[in-house]
């Protein structure tokens, strides 16, 4: 009789208090989706497939010898980067370029704006980790969830769990990350900066369909393997600007992004098996992660207090903080500020440019790390 209650019983049995705490977090993931609506796509599947992977002999990675399901999938498009590849293209298709082709200076700042992602890979090589999982810890700086997942699955395949969950959370975060950050480093005047905004010429639909052809060419040549990066996202801009795609387009912007968050939201909480994820690395991936995102923040501000040391029209700081990829919400959270210190001063516009700008820059800056990892480990 014994024997039957264990058998009958067994996944109680089974249980451990590591299994409990990643309850917790999968638990906690789905309150900020739903009670704070912080990233709701991802965070709730990621925060729901946290807790399938780790109930007693859970059937969704192995089964009677077999693959489970969410095994299957990140076999599928995790591990094949297919998932990632997939949803750059539903956000190429979202992007509109309109803005950073009006105010092309903004480029300099999304640039700026990926500092954090350099300086991070720094200080994780100190902490004594090797330049590929280092490289896949800074990533989380591109503040782009895709792309921290795409150099992840190349990088760090067992800290992938962490780095995702670490890029999407901060990404959400924003709103509570940056403004302090920016305060820090800014005064009261510089917040009040008033930048004027002209209305110029629509930009004309050739310069439109050409921009990501050219950007899908110089990268090709430069940086061959940022290609799945970069080449898919300009992909999804040609079928939206191209004008007689428009069913594509709203599809790639629609099901497209919702079928493939779903399943890589779920596929990524699969990764979160409590012996990989309840460990020190985890917690100093986290606390990389934060860092990253601050360096992020003050480098495009400090970028724009130094150019305004040599003009005459001066530029609102707080811009170069929108130079971060997390599209639109940066730009939000900086023309909140300036309303908030003047209901009069409007610079949604010259930040959303830079916002955008950080949208290419955060994959340029993927690319680049791809592209430059193999050939360090080579020399050294």
């Amino acid at each position: 009789m014994s024997e039957l209650l264990r058998e009958m019983f067994s996944g109680v049995f089974a249980l451990d208090y590591k299994d409990f705490i990643m309850y917790a977090i999968g638990l906690l993931l789905i309150y900020l989706a739903i009670k704070k609506d912080y990233e709701p796509m991802l965070l709730l599947p990621i925060g729901f497939g946290a807790i399938l992977v780790n109930l007693p002999f859970s059937s969704v990675i192995s089964y009677d010898g077999h693959p489970g399901v969410l095994k299957v999938l990140f076999d599928a498009g995790i591990a094949t980067e297919l998932f990632p590849c997939l949803i750059f293209i539903a956000i190429g298709a979202m992007i509109d370029f309109t803005p950073l082709f009006k105010n092309p200076v903004m480029i300099f700042f999304g640039a700026a704006a990926q500092f954090g992602i350099f300086a991070t890979v720094i200080v994780a090589i100190l902490l004594g980790y090797d330049l590929p999982v280092a490289s896949a810890i800074g990533i989380i700086g591109a503040a782009d969830g895709p792309t921290s997942i795409f150099v992840g699955a190349r990088f760090a395949k067992d800290y992938i769990g962490p780095i995702s969950v670490a890029a999407y959370s901060y990404m959400a975060l924003v709103p509570i990350i940056q403004p302090p950050v920016i305060k820090l480093l800014t005064t009261k005047k510089e917040r009040l900066i008033r930048m004027e905004y002209k209305e110029s010429a629509p930009v004309s639909k050739t310069v439109r369909i050409l921009f990501p052809i050219s950007i899908t060419i110089i990268a090709g040549i430069l940086a061959p393997i940022s290609v799945p990066l970069v080449g898919l996202l300009m992909f999804g801009n040609l079928i939206r600007e191209s004008g007689v795609l428009e069913r594509l387009a709203k599809s790639a912007e629609n099901e497209l992004a919702n079928l493939v968050t779903i399943l890589l939201g779920i596929t990524i909480g699969s990764t979160m098996t409590a012996d990989r994820f309840i460990r020190k690395d985890t917690l100093i991936i986290l606390a990389l992660g934060l860092v990253a995102f601050i360096f992020d923040t003050a480098g495009g501000v400090l970028f724009a207090k130094l150019v305004n040391l040599f003009l005459k029209t001066k530029i609102n700081p707080m811009i170069g903080a929108a130079g971060i990829s997390a599209f639109p919400m940066s730009a939000r959270v900086i023309q909140r500020m300036a309303t908030k210190e003047d209901p009069t001063n409007f610079i949604l516009m010259q930040a959303v440019s830079a916002n955008v700008s950080g949208q290419l820059g955060s994959i340029m800056a993927g690319g680049l790390v791809l592209s430059l990892v193999p050939r360090l480990l080579e020399i050294f």
